[in-house]
């Protein structure tokens, strides 16, 4: 295809079950936009369906099957065409609107980049106490980077993508926060805001609490402080990159 403003990059590890409904929500928001929209799915150790979906789609599939999520979304981002890119995970849903919102807060040039909130797609006490308590944990990591950042589905120019060196892949859990706050200070540097979306959201999966138990980030509080370490590997295997 030519050269597309957008490029909409996903990671994929063994996503049958998700990623047909995500790359549904990819090109209705694209309906919505001028430019063109190209979408790159980056397979990781996957055993299923998922590339063979996503080509059925027309996204642009390629392979890394390293265990971590940093490089697989570096894979992703430096491989695109696009000027604007926008990562979002298999099991996300954005909104139809998405790209757009995305296309005017960069267009009215006060903005570097940013983040948008999350949904789960079911919530129970257990997902609602759980989100409060990771919250609680992030607390003073927010504070050190100098207050909340959205994240979920990160939008920027590719070009400050490059600037900041993408994704630290040095790190196993914590990349998108790293990122965010980079970005942040990019942008501060030269006047312009980290945003989040407003009118759209993405609506993400609840599969970690299905696979785990609605409480179970509170009742293993030591597995979760040690994956807000960032550079815990074996925490961030248990809980991310061995659960499949």
């Amino acid at each position: 295809m030519d050269k597309a403003k957008f490029t909409v990059v996903i990671p994929a590890h063994n996503e049958e079950k998700y990623i047909g409904k995500c790359l549904r929500a990819v090109r209705s928001a694209a309906k919505y936009v001028q430019g063109g929209v190209e979408i790159i799915v980056v397979a990781n150790r996957c055993t299923d369906n998922t590339e063979k979906i996503a080509r059925r789609y027309c996204a642009k599939v390629l392979v890394n099957d390293q265990k971590c999520i940093a490089a697989i979304r570096n894979t992703g981002v430096r491989a695109a065409s696009g000027e604007i890119v926008v990562t979002v995970d298999a099991d996300s849903l954005m909104t139809k609107y998405s790209l757009s919102e995305i296309n005017e807060l960069l267009e009215s040039g006060r903005y570097i980049g940013g983040g948008t909130n999350p949904k789960f797609d079911r919530m129970s006490v257990g997902i609602a106490f759980s989100a409060a308590y990771v919250a609680l944990n992030l607390l003073p990591i927010m504070i050190k980077n100098g207050g909340y950042l959205s994240g979920a589905m990160f939008w920027f120019r590719k070009a400050d993508f490059l600037e900041i060196g993408g994704f630290d892949e040095t790190l196993v859990s914590l990349e998108d926060m790293d990122f965010a706050k980079r970005l942040k200070e990019l942008g501060a540097a030269r006047g312009l805001k980290y945003g989040t979306l407003k009118r759209s959201y993405v609506t993400t999966s609840s599969r970690k609490f299905d696979e785990f138990g609605d409480w179970y980030l509170i009742k293993n509080r030591r597995l979760t402080k040690r994956i807000f370490t960032g550079k815990d590997r074996e925490a961030a295997d248990e809980f991310y990159y061995d659960v499949r």
